[in-house]
């Protein structure tokens, strides 16, 4: 397979990166000098596929640019970086990396809702600035017991609520249908769902219609105690309002991984206690890097293969 093109949209792993140019002929699109167009005509006919993640994926243009291509394959369970209308209009076959990211998501996910309730971030630079001296940090809120809204009861959503049942939490969730099989309270409105929980996980697919379905209506429904997770994309909350509905204390708190403009965050954020930042590094550990590069070397050997995909979007 060393003659058959594969284009690298960004860095993203260098294991991924390794395995690649060990089995394919690999070009690499911010390791050139040229324009991107420029870059992606001279090779047009060489590249028979595309690597993406949340950052690049394959745009209308560039599947245009690139007449050959028959496979794109996302190192990310997300897809909203792929034209997917685009592939399906081509015959494009689209792969993505689910299952293996889940726990380390939804790991994430737990963290950020115990980090923000007991302020280890606060705690953390309380002791390090040496103000424990001074006397005792003051209290902190539970979370075993809370109640738990989820947007979004897919792989990701219910490894949540698996997790927080064991805190004792009770679980409701918001997604486009009632999901079978689940005793877990549903809520055909997002709004309803924020004003019954105590902290609400974001975990839905960023779609048109899940675009900033975090909006002001909710936010000022989960209110002045509650705690807004976000593990699932940046857009899918309007983050101006985000920011203030914070400022103004009509958001308890919020632990988010995601944002709108990344790598770009607010600054007015940056000055608040009672937020927990982390730069979007849900799937980011050791193991599930390499699950994820593993995955898609394994979904592009099968397609060029003749053989079945092993996790196929189309």
């Amino acid at each position: 397979m060393n003659n058959i093109g594969v284009l690298m949209t960004c860095p993203m792993s260098e294991y991924l990166e390794n395995q690649l140019e060990n089995r394919f002929s690999l070009f690499k699109l911010w390791n050139h000098s040229s324009p991107k167009p420029d870059f992606l005509k001279t090779h047009s006919s060489s590249i028979k596929a595309v690597v993406g993640n949340t950052k690049i994926g394959a745009d209308a243009n560039m599947i245009d640019s690139l007449p050959n291509m028959e496979i794109v394959a996302s190192y990310s369970v997300g897809l909203d970086k792929i034209d997917l209308g685009k592939c399906k209009e081509k015959g494009i076959k689209v792969t993505n990396t689910p299952d293996v990211l889940t726990d380390d998501v939804a790991d994430l996910g737990i963290g950020l809702a115990l980090a923000v309730l007991r302020k280890m971030c606060v705690c953390d630079r309380f002791v390090r600035s040496g103000n424990w001296i001074n006397g005792d940090f003051g209290l902190a809120s539970k979370f075993s017991g809370k109640s738990v809204g989820i947007v979004g009861l897919g792989r990701i959503g219910s490894a949540i609520a698996k997790r927080a049942e064991a805190f004792n939490c009770s679980i409701s969730y918001h997604s486009r249908s009632k999901k079978p099989n689940t005793n877990y309270k549903y809520y055909s409105n997002i709004v309803d769902l924020a004003a019954d929980c105590q902290i609400l996980f974001v975990a839905c697919a960023l779609t048109e219609e899940t675009h900033h379905i975090v909006n002001r209506k909710v936010i000022d429904a989960l209110g002045p105690k509650g705690i807004l997770i976000n593990i699932g994309r940046g857009a899918h909350v309007d983050e101006p309002e985000l920011v203030y509905a914070l400022l103004e204390g009509r958001l308890g708190g919020a632990g988010l991984d995601v944002y709108e403009n990344e790598p770009n965050v607010p600054e007015q954020l940056f000055s608040l206690e009672n937020i927990v930042l982390v730069p979007h590094v849900g799937s980011d550990t050791e193991e599930t890097s390499k699950a994820m590069a593993d995955l898609v070397i394994s979904n592009l050997e099968a397609h060029f293969k003749g053989m079945p995909l092993l996790t196929p979007v189309l």
